[in-house]
């Protein structure tokens, strides 16, 4: 059996940055095999079989499309352009890319690497000052072509924004099958997580922190805490309704066709991550919003996402108000959606895993293949 290539510094470092691509609840949902100096095989996954939010993996697929635009991004700085292919053989649900860096004399470094690591999910309430003009002059400038950005600003659009979120959140608070994704997803009195969210970056108070780690302990807690003692209000208020109100704006990432295939969501993946970069080198904050364009899919798609009474319905109505909110073709070429504003960066926030966590040895098999 061959012994596994010893890392390159410059391989090292570009991996080392790429890792800090944003993903949902802080998966991770790649692993790197390590094939020589310049070629990597990235082994994606999703959580679709228990992550009632990973629809068809979407979600996994879009934190992929991050993940390969911050290797191109970290490879421009050693002058090294980045190509990517997915091997068309596995599965949907193991998205796997053969990554080749490939030397490109003269490339000069993209000035958004360096806000590889700054960049995080901030989910607390940020100013409600205006983007200015130049601000969104360079976020709509940061898409690559057939992409797009739509904005909801003003206190009126705010306040509808912050009322669909409020109003989904009810919906994932009340449903056992997403009380089993938030009981695992948050590491409790913790300020970072080198694998999950800690709860002091859910954007709650301490003390309606503590009460949600006792409630979430068991549905039976939660379902009786929601029935009896409006248990869903402090967290949708504080998590939901209060920041959509306190931002500059939300906005919409619109692609120019719907997306419906893996590659559609890798690639609007890698124009989202652009996007985030971009704010963050304006030092600005953002917080993704996906809840409602996933819930909407499953309406539109007519997909069973619970099996507790009402949810559906509830889903339905939902549906009608997201559409409401972002119009009719919004609401068809949507692949992300969030709030944006100015004010401080996390104090609180999610780490990643060590490098040597995500570096794999080839399959049985394959060991020593270099292609």
């Amino acid at each position: 059996m061959a012994q596994a290539p010893q890392i390159d510094p410059v391989l090292e470092n570009i991996l080392e940055q790429a890792r800090w691509a944003p993903s949902g609840d802080n998966t991770q949902p790649w692993r790197f095999e390590i094939v020589d100096q310049r070629h990597v095989v990235v082994h994606g996954f999703d959580t679709r079989s228990h992550c009632v939010y990973d629809l068809d993996g979407h979600p996994s697929q879009l934190s992929l499309g991050a993940l390969l635009e911050s290797m191109a991004l970290a490879a421009s700085c050693h002058g090294l352009r980045m190509e990517a292919r997915r091997r068309l053989s596995m599965p949907d649900t193991l998205p796997t890319f053969d990554v080749r860096l490939v030397d490109s004399p003269g490339m000069l470094p993209d000035p958004l690497a360096v806000f590889l690591p700054q960049r995080s999910v901030q989910r607390r309430r940020l100013s409600t000052r205006s983007l200015r003009a130049s601000e969104k002059a360079a976020l709509a400038a940061s898409l690559p072509p057939g992409y797009d950005v739509q904005w909801f600003e003003g206190a009126r659009a705010r306040l509808a924004c912050a009322r669909l979120m409020f109003d989904n959140a009810k919906l994932r608070l009340t449903m056992p099958e997403a009380h089993k994704v938030h009981r695992d997803v948050i590491e409790w009195g913790a300020r970072f997580s080198a694998d999950r969210i800690p709860d002091q970056a859910l954007g709650v108070d301490p003390m309606t922190a503590r009460l949600m780690r006792w409630i979430m302990q068991s549905w039976r807690r939660v379902d009786f805490f929601n029935t009896w003692l409006a248990g869903t209000l402090a967290p949708r208020l504080q998590m939901d309704l209060l920041p959509g109100l306190s931002c500059g704006a939300h906005f919409a990432l619109l692609a120019e066709a719907p997306a419906r295939h893996i590659d559609d969501y890798v690639a609007a993946g890698r124009a989202m991550q652009r996007f985030w970069l971009t704010a963050t080198q304006l030092g600005l904050q953002l917080q993704p919003e996906l809840t409602p364009l996933i819930f909407a899919r499953y309406v539109r798609e007519r997909r069973t996402f619970s099996r507790t009474d009402g949810m559906q319905e509830m889903a339905q109505e939902l549906a009608g108000q997201c559409q409401a909110v972002l119009g009719a073709a919004a609401f068809d070429q949507a692949v992300f959606f969030g709030r944006i504003g100015a004010g401080p960066a996390a104090s609180a926030r999610s780490l990643r895993r060590p490098l040597r966590e995500l570096i794999v040895a080839p399959p049985v098999g394959e060991q020593g293949v270099m292609n």
